[in-house]
């Protein structure tokens, strides 16, 4: 079996690569055809545990979209930003410090190798790999050391789609420049335009379609109309979208957007609840009037509670709880809502924690990974509707929390909730840690802390094909992959 492959390009990040890669998956799959995702190179704090490692998580949202069992091959190298000018490398789904230390450039030479295999192995065991680029193509300062874009499409001799975001404007100068910076053996391997993001009427756009493909030789092949609730979460950072709602807003849910925000895409389901207002929260205006503050995950818990003290994101949580609002800290934030962060070794910081919760954390060189079942003890307060309540996710993490022992002696006590150390409740009831991502993700929580259920992955998934099929000129998809 060697695969068919189709990549789907972008002119800039946040074009729509992710989300148009896992309407593919999908689309082959219901064709009965066996299908894997693949993305060289992933630079993100959104990260899922798979077979072997960690990967990307929108590459393991795909490879859930293509029916496939999601594993490290799927995206052999993932750059996980811990500064502006540094990030942890993680190779086949293992983090590896001797690539985390060398030059960006240089990383290029010794990786290829695995990335070449693991695209070889997926090639071998599929009918069809749907590829996703990353960033630009057209990169000239990265292009000699590429291992992403274009060094893939050639190893793959793919068939490739190059998509834009409309609506930021200036998208036939995207397309053009894009294809008219690349090599004539790499332009040869784009067979369709694709413009996403679209407002308004589509007959306006003539006759610059036409227009491009005089000059290029190739045709736009679909106009993607704007849709804000695909329900898939946005791979590459936060967007605001605070003022969207289903219906009259009755809750709202402020998360702290803190520069190394890490898997924010678990909050997705969230963002799906009727009702439901979720805010991406960077000053305390933000939190006014929220129902929740949320602390998520942080690939640089030090850093970046050094950051909410700058804001005065801190004062404005604390005040929330004296309050009586509910506070929820997943991982990281669990991190921050204890007494002290203490690094003996290196890996993140020493830090004050905001002393919401009486816990320390003590960072390892040993990193957590796996995937957790767990059950939820008694709890009381904000928190008690999740009594009992069974629950799935997983655990990325460097620190190991427990209770503070000089606080402790002294009466003020935490109330172990979740077993092994995964989470916590203060005193009062309202404040809430948990090292368990992906709460939301589980039917079971959201019945019992909202009462309702939220569209399945599997319903998102169906509704991207079913929008790429309506949309994508007829024929085109099957072209793609003909022999």
């Amino acid at each position: 079996m060697t695969a068919r492959c189709v990549m789907v390009l972008g002119t800039t990040s946040g074009a729509g690569k992710s989300w148009l890669t896992t309407a593919l998956c999908r689309h082959y799959a219901r064709m009965g055809l066996k299908v894997a995702p693949f993305k060289a190179q992933n630079m993100s704090n959104n990260a899922r545990v798979v077979a072997g490692g960690e990967i990307g998580s929108a590459q393991y949202f795909q490879s859930l979209a293509a029916q496939a069992e999601p594993d490290v091959r799927m995206n052999p190298l993932l750059l996980k930003p811990e500064a502006d000018t540094r990030s942890q490398v993680v190779l086949m789904g293992q983090v590896s410090e001797a690539l985390s230390s060398m030059p960006w450039r240089g990383r290029s030479l010794h990786v290829w190798p695995q990335i070449a295999a693991a695209l070889d192995a997926l090639m071998a065991e599929n009918d069809v790999v749907v590829i996703e680029g990353a960033g630009s193509p057209a990169e000239i300062n990265l292009h000699a050391s590429d291992i992403v874009n274009m060094r893939v499409a050639l190893h793959a001799r793919a068939r490739c789609l190059l998509v834009t975001d409309i609506d930021r404007g200036g998208a036939f100068a995207h397309l053009y420049g894009t294809w008219a910076l690349l090599p004539a053996e790499e332009r040869a391997l784009i067979h369709g335009f694709v413009l996403n993001k679209f407002r308004g009427d589509a007959s306006l756009l003539a006759p610059a379609p036409q227009m491009l493909q005089d000059l290029t030789g190739v045709p736009t092949v679909a106009t993607l109309p704007m849709w804000w609730q695909h329900g898939l979460p946005e791979e590459d950072g936060v967007f605001d979208d605070r003022s969207r709602a289903s219906g009259a807003v009755n809750k709202t849910i402020a998360v702290i957007a803190y520069p190394r925000i890490s898997n924010l895409d678990e909050f997705q389901p969230l963002k799906n609840v009727p009702g439901m207002r979720l805010i991406w929260a960077r000053t305390p205006a933000d939190c006014a009037g929220a129902d929740w503050i949320v602390l998520p995950g942080s690939k640089a818990t030090a850093a970046d509670l050094a950051w909410l003290r700058t804001q005065g994101l801190d004062r404005a949580i604390a005040a929330h709880a004296a309050q009586g609002g509910a506070v929820l800290g997943v991982c990281g934030g669990l991190q921050m809502l204890g007494e002290a962060l203490i690094d003996m070794h290196g890996i993140d910081g020493n830090a004050p924690g905001l002393g919401l919760l009486p816990l320390v954390t003590q960072f390892d060189l040993q990193k957590t990974v796996r995937h957790t079942h767990t059950v939820f003890g008694a709890l009381h307060g904000a928190w008690a509707a999740l009594s009992g309540v069974a629950a799935a996710g997983y655990e990325i993490h460097h620190g190991q929390t427990a209770q503070h022992p000089a606080m402790a002696a002294g009466g003020d006590v935490a109330r172990e909730v979740l077993p092994a150390g995964l989470g916590w409740q203060n005193a009062a009831g309202n404040v809430l840690g948990v090292y368990l991502h992906g709460l939301f993700e589980d039917p079971r929580v959201m019945h019992a802390l909202f009462g309702a259920t939220a569209p399945t992955l599997e319903t998102v998934f169906d509704g991207l094909a079913d929008f790429i099929e309506k949309h994508v000129e007829p024929g085109v998809l099957e072209q793609l992959i003909a022999p």
